[in-house]
């Protein structure tokens, strides 16, 4: 994932989190901000130390990461926005493909992510 798309700076992750609005299920919470000052969405990880160690911790972000750059671009509603996704302890046990199942689930109730139709 390229570095502008990425959210690292402590300040944005805060003004999303007091700016945006947010959608959760049992293993993401999904954070979302919409930015008109840009013409890419950006994605932001939070993978706490309880959910395990190290290895763990960047499977989870190797696979969150993955599952966002599967989306195709006219799948998310909108380019314009901040999105920082929060990893719950069931996430921690997950498959891949479970943990694709559930992010579309979320941001599907974020509103953020369309089914494209084949």
């Amino acid at each position: 994932m390229k570095k502008v798309n990425r959210v690292k700076r402590n300040e944005d992750f805060q003004t999303i989190f007091k700016n945006g609005f947010s959608s959760a299920n049992r293993q993401f919470v999904v954070y979302v901000n919409p930015q008109q000052q840009q013409d890419h969405f950006r994605l932001g990880l939070s993978v706490s130390k309880k959910l395990g160690d190290a290895h763990l911790r960047n499977y989870i972000k190797r696979c969150i990461r993955h599952v966002m750059m599967d989306f195709d671009k006219d799948q998310l509603i909108s380019q314009h926005i901040d999105i920082v996704i929060i990893a719950r302890k069931p996430a921690a046990t997950m498959t891949f493909h479970e943990m694709k199942a559930s992010l579309e689930h979320v941001l599907k109730l974020a509103k953020v992510y369309k089914h494209r139709s084949k």
